[in-house]
């Protein structure tokens, strides 16, 4: 299983990054690759192209329904829909409640740009896994003033495909029951941490700092934490060391186009 960094900026793009999106990429026993998309936000598109290809997803996993996690699908449509080779077939999309609506609200009242012809919509439903190709995806609540999922992914190792291992992703949390069921043995958690210790003590249930986000990494014994969704305002450098301040295993920022091997 790969991971692939599209954008990882917070809230917003940055200067050097789109916001979130991430590719989750494995091989089954015949070798065919299956790719999964973790949300899709503001200009993450551009990175699509250059690191996958999108019009050959399996399938798309939205964590929640901000724009900096999601603004990008309306684009994704109009480029699978009117591809030169023709429209794309449907691909499945999971999300929160609400998430065909979102869609169609972001889409706006032109029928050249509805999603309907390509996005497939499913709700996620809590704990309950969705199994595409030989990856596994298991949606859990987390804490966020929306209705927000982080999704443990699982899947075969890339250095041995006869061995399971899990990648966990936070998607917008705040330290809660839902994260910790998240980390628990993930061989890499990829964690948000756009707050900042002491700066935003006042500002809970939204996000994690470095801190917090070490903390759910050792509680959770992970093999490996990669920390994103660090706006443009705040030093990477002083999250990396809030993270490291409580969490001894390998830590990395993530960055577009790191490709983090489980």
């Amino acid at each position: 299983m790969r991971l692939t960094v599209l954008g990882c900026a917070g809230s917003f793009p940055g200067p050097d990054s789109a916001a979130s999106g991430y590719l989750v990429q494995a091989e089954d026993a015949d070798g065919r690759t299956w790719t999964v998309l973790l949300d899709l936000g503001n200009g993450a598109l551009s990175a699509l192209q250059k690191f996958g290809d999108p019009t050959r997803l399996d399938a798309i996993g939205l964590s929640h329904l901000h724009a900096d996690h999601m603004a990008d699908m309306v684009v994704l449509n109009v480029l699978r829909r009117y591809h030169p080779s023709g429209p794309c077939d449907p691909v499945t999309v999971h999300g929160p409640t609400g998430t065909a609506e979102r869609l169609a609200q972001m889409s706006g009242k032109d029928p050249a740009t509805s999603t309907d012809g390509q996005f497939d919509v499913v709700e996620w439903q809590e704990g309950s896994p969705v199994t595409v190709g030989p990856l596994v995806l298991v949606p859990v609540a987390v804490e966020h003033p929306i209705p927000a999922f982080g999704i443990r992914v699982t899947g075969p190792s890339d250095a041995d495909p006869s061995r399971t291992v899990t990648l966990a992703y936070t998607g917008d949390t705040d330290a809660c029951a839902g994260l910790d069921t998240l980390a628990a043995g993930a061989d890499l958690l990829l964690s948000e941490a756009a707050y900042l210790e002491g700066r935003d003590e006042a500002l809970r249930g939204v996000h994690l700092t470095g801190r917090r986000a070490g903390e759910a990494a050792a509680r959770g014994e992970v093999g490996q934490l990669v920390l994103t969704h660090i706006p443009a305002w705040n030093d990477p450098a002083e999250t990396l060391a809030e993270a490291a301040a409580v969490y001894t295993g390998p830590i990395a920022l993530a960055h577009p186009g790191a490709v983090h091997t489980l």
